[in-house]
């Protein structure tokens, strides 16, 4: 995924402006928007992209739920033809501002992350934050990375060289007159 100046779509969130009883964010990507997702994740085209979230104020952050739906056309990885892949991924993140007193990393410090932690929050800077990216990171995390069409293997495209020995043989047989020696 390549990182943009400025975002595909609109989805910012200012805190300051967020309801106590949150808001929702609905995306339903037009042509040029979709034509700008599947440039920026290296994919043929993005067919439908329709992403719908709840925002709630949470600790001095916000929570965003709900969902990414996306049909997506790869190429094969075998064939090099176009293959749809349909997606609905859910989406619960937490944004918290950075602990009040607490300065920021150095450069080249060591930062302690507990992996384990399901909650890991993502931590803002400011007052707003961008969800465009998170939709984005959601799908471009639920793409297939191995794409192929339904029965395609590589046995499939009949490349077999006929006459030619397999190098790994070659290999072998070499091994084996080292073993002589």
């Amino acid at each position: 995924m390549t990182i943009q100046d400025e975002p595909i779509f609109d989805a910012i969130v200012r805190l300051d402006k967020l309801p106590a009883s949150g808001r929702s964010v609905n995306v339903n990507a037009d042509e040029a928007q979709r034509a700008a997702i599947a440039e920026s994740l290296k994919i043929l085209a993005v067919d439908r992209f329709v992403a719908e979230l709840t925002v709630v104020p949470l600790r001095g952050g916000l929570r965003a739920q709900g969902f990414v739906e996306a049909v997506v056309q790869q190429a094969s990885i075998i064939s090099q033809d176009p293959v749809e892949e349909k997606l609905r991924e859910p989406i619960d993140r937490v944004f918290l501002p950075a602990a009040k007193g607490e300065k920021p990393a150095a450069p080249g410090s060591e930062v302690f992350i507990d992996l384990e932690d399901d909650e890991f929050p993502d931590h803002i800077d400011g007052s707003e934050v961008d969800l465009s990216a998170l939709m984005l990171e959601t799908l471009a995390l639920a793409l297939d990375p191995y794409p192929r069409l339904p029965g395609e293997t590589v046995e499939s495209l009949n490349l077999q060289n006929e006459g030619e020995e397999n190098p790994f043989a070659k290999l072998a047989a070499l091994k084996k007159d080292a073993d002589k020696s």
